[in-house]
Formats: C-alpha cells, structure tokens, sequence
C-alpha cells in the first residue's frame, strides 16, 4: 500500500503557501501533500468578520474526506484546535495526526476576543510572545508582507467534541519552540491548547529545537519526521 495522503494546515495568518518548503520536499520523495488555507485567510481581501471556528473544523473534514483514504493531518499553531476537531468528526479516516509546535486544542482560544479579526502583531510584539529563532530577516519579511489577520471568530469559538474514536488516533507532538518535557508539563497543568493530548491514547513527543515556525527555520528536518509518520502510518494501515 501507498503511504496515505498528507493534508497541511498552517496556523494563524497564515495560507497554504507557508508549507511550500516542507511539500517540495515530501512530493520530492513520493508522497501525496495537500496544503490548505483555511477560510478567511486567502487574501487581506478576503471576508472575515463571519468567519467561525466550525468554517475552519468543515474545510479540514471536507479535505480529508476528499483525499479518498485515510491521511496523515499536519496542523501548526493555532491550527491545533480545529484540527483536533476534525478528527473527532472523522476518526476512522486520519491514520495520524501530527501537531507542529502546538496540541490537540480543547475550548476557545480566547473567549472573550471581541474583535472581527486578529492581525499579526508587529515586529517587536512578536519578537516578545514568539520564539524566532532560526528565521532570516527575508524570511520575516515575507511574513509580514504576507500575513493576514486570524478570523476573530475562530478565537472566541469552542467545538463540542463527541466522539471518543478520536481518542486511538496515532498522534505525534513535534516540539520546536518549546520542548517535549515543557509540552508535558502544559498538558499536566491543563492548558487548553494541548489538553487534547491527555486524553490520548498514543502520543510520541519529538524534539526539534527551533522557532515556532519550522516550516521556514528547519524546512527538511520537519519533512523527514512528517515523511517518517506517514511511512509508519501507511505500515499500520496495510497491516489492518
């Protein structure tokens, strides 16, 4: 059997575009990539102010169910929410999901944002809340030249979650801002944003030290680990 499919979220401000590394790469090597941006993050033009967290829960479904086996569903950052929500809606058809720098999202982000939207914050805020390390000025650059802000709806919104298949879903935690045992110690404290890892059944915590936005700092690196699950994946599956 071929490995399965590989669907890419990226998190906040962000658009399908900010995985071209990372799926050079994996097609490079033979595997199926999809890359998604999520609705309202298309373009600064693009309507936002009605965007919610279910729009964002349904384009993920709508494109595993699309692929016509079962995927491997990479989410970054903010993605880790409505992410962990598509596999609660269709389980049976993500063989792994891997969470780039961020967990299984449980509740609202921030349920008392109040905005239409969230734009990303300039540079010297982003430098205090985000670790950077790694990323080239020109890389920054186009970053900011091409963010667009994070539907306000999708911070204030939480998804019900119904359906404890979700649980025995293969899920593999790549850490890079923060480390496996700093992952741990958040889920042991109850963050909502890795308290879906808890619950879990089969988790692995990897290690790769860089910034919060792989893709861009350690682009190969990130590729082979994604390749590595995908492979694992696609052994459990034609072993079934």
């Amino acid at each position: 059997m071929a490995n399965p499919p590989i669907i890419l979220v990226p998190g906040f401000w962000l658009g399908a575009w900010a995985w071209d590394d990372v799926a050079q790469k994996l097609r490079a090597g033979g595997h199926d990539v999809t890359a998604l941006t999520l609705p309202g993050l298309e373009s600064l033009g693009s309507e936002r102010s009605a965007v919610s967290m279910e729009d964002h829960v349904t384009a993920i479904v709508e494109t595993i169910e699309s692929a016509g086996s079962p995927v491997v569903l990479v989410v970054h950052s903010g993605a880790g929410f409505p992410g962990y929500a598509a596999t609660d809606r269709v389980p049976d058809k993500v063989a792994a999901a891997i969470y780039v720098d961020t967990g299984a999202g449980v509740g609202a982000m921030d349920p008392d944002f109040d905005g239409d939207e969230y734009p990303l914050p300039d540079a010297e805020q982003l430098a205090e809340e985000e670790n950077l390390d790694g990323l080239t000025e020109e890389q920054l650059k186009t970053f900011r030249e091409r963010a667009v802000p994070q539907p306000g709806g999708t911070l204030r919104e939480a998804i019900e979650l119904r359906n404890d298949a979700r649980l025995d879903v293969p899920t593999t935690v790549i850490c890079t801002a923060f480390t496996a045992d700093e992952y741990k110690e958040a889920v042991a404290a109850g963050y909502g944003f890795v308290k879906g890892l808890g619950e879990l059944r089969d988790v692995t915590y990897v290690d790769l030290p860089t910034c919060h936005w792989p893709m861009w700092s350690r682009p190969d690196d990130l590729a082979d680990l994604i390749a590595q699950v995908a492979e694992r994946a696609g052994s459990r599956l034609e072993g079934r």
